[in-house]
């Protein structure tokens, strides 16, 4: 082995080269040990010392708590077996994931991304404190579904900036029609973005990307509709549970001529008659799809929601929900009949040929309706929870 020599010729100590690189590796780690703790703080002196202290007390071998010391730490880290299956079941549950299409009733700011709109306030006021795009004061009733589900609010499919799509997406867009042809964002059209959505998603999972929705997470969602069906479409591309809303925008219209025919000093009660006139209207198309679909070989499980009946619920029986409530001694519906934002004052606000929010009703007021065809922020989370109740899914 090679050496080097201390002396000049011979009779010297010889050193393996090893052993020199090893000395000076030692010496340069003791110079970094020194110069780290002169820059070091009292504080962080005081640390050191102690997890030091503790660390040579655990490991001495004449230590009498050695043993049982790291017992209890091995138990204070271990969490307990029930507490440790949750976890696990938790991390193996899939993800939730929703797919919405529909109109303003369940738009949450596409029709705004889409035309470059910024909608002013008062939207948005109660809940967000600034326009969100929703049509609303505050939060519409697919707000208040994710909230139960435990997900954060659907993201618009059209909104580029600041969008997170891992769970799911909203195709909805105000203005939309179920039938082709009536909007720029029919039906149709949003179930042709969802075909689009879940192609490239797809695709960046076979790609070994990490795309927002996997193919389980399509399978296993939730797909809701607030205006018409096209479930074969998204059934043969993955869809496996529905959701129908039936609501339409000819409540509003129903709603204007209640308000005229009763006058501002009538008792604002809707004729059982026309009551059910417009309920025929505004369900007709979406029970008979449910009907249609479900007379289908290959049908899948779907739910229907009379969305109609509760909006009637909301106005005949304003002091009977404070079951949905958050507490049992509200007052319930403060004014079941009015608009929050529009003209004219109690106890409709809505004086004829005047549109906008000339008289606006306070943010804690107990107002169901917006503006005579969207909720209030109140009016969707009660509206939500009797959708969540299963009272009006009709067998």
């Amino acid at each position: 082995m090679a050496g080097a020599t201390n002396g000049g010729g011979g009779g010297g100590k010889v050193i393996s080269m090893p052993l020199q690189y090893f000395c000076v590796l030692a010496a340069a780690v003791v110079a970094v040990m020194v110069l780290s703790l002169s820059f070091m703080s009292p504080a962080a002196m005081v640390a050191v010392r102690h997890n030091l202290g503790s660390s040579v007390a655990a490991a001495a071998p004449g230590s009498s708590n050695s043993s049982g010391g790291a017992a209890a730490g091995l138990a204070a880290a271990s969490p307990p077996p029930v507490a440790r299956e949750e976890k696990e079941q938790a991390r193996r549950r899939p993800p939730v994931v929703l797919f919405n299409f529909g109109d303003s009733n369940s738009d949450t700011g596409g029709v705004a991304a889409a035309g470059g709109m910024r909608i002013m306030p008062p939207e948005g006021r109660t809940y967000f404190h600034h326009p969100t795009g929703r049509l609303s004061d505050g939060r519409v009733i697919i707000d208040f579904i994710c909230e139960s589900l435990g997900t954060h609010e659907l993201n618009p499919y059209l909104k580029g900036i600041g969008s997170d799509y891992s769970n799911g997406v909203n195709f909805a867009m105000a203005g939309s029609h179920s039938d082709h042809g009536f909007s720029d964002y029919s039906l149709n059209v949003q179930v042709d973005q969802f075909v689009y959505f879940r192609h490239r998603s797809l695709r960046m999972f076979e790609r070994g990307l990490k795309g927002p929705v996997s193919k389980e997470g399509f399978e296993n969602a939730l797909y809701m509709m607030d205006i018409g069906h096209n479930d074969m479409i998204l059934y043969d591309n993955g869809a496996r549970k529905f959701w129908v809303h039936g609501t339409s925008a000819s409540w509003g219209a129903c709603w204007r001529w209640w308000c005229r025919e009763q006058g501002r000093e009538g008792q604002a009660r809707l004729p059982r008659r026309r009551q059910q006139g417009c309920h025929r209207r505004t369900t007709r198309s979406s029970a008979s799809s449910v009907t249609t679909s479900g007379s289908t070989s290959r049908a899948p499980p779907s739910s229907y929601t009379d969305m109609f009946a509760i909006k009637i619920r909301l106005r005949r029986q304003p002091h009977q929900i404070r079951a949905c409530l958050r507490s049992s001694s509200s007052p319930g519906i403060e004014w079941p009949f009015m608009v929050c934002c529009g003209n004219g004052g109690p106890p409709y606000n809505m004086e004829q040929g005047k549109p906008g929010c000339g008289d606006l009703c306070p943010p804690e007021a107990k107002v169901v309706s917006w503006d005579s065809v969207h909720f209030t922020d109140f009016g969707s989370g009660l509206a939500a929870k009797l959708t969540m109740s299963g009272e009006y899914c009709p067998g």
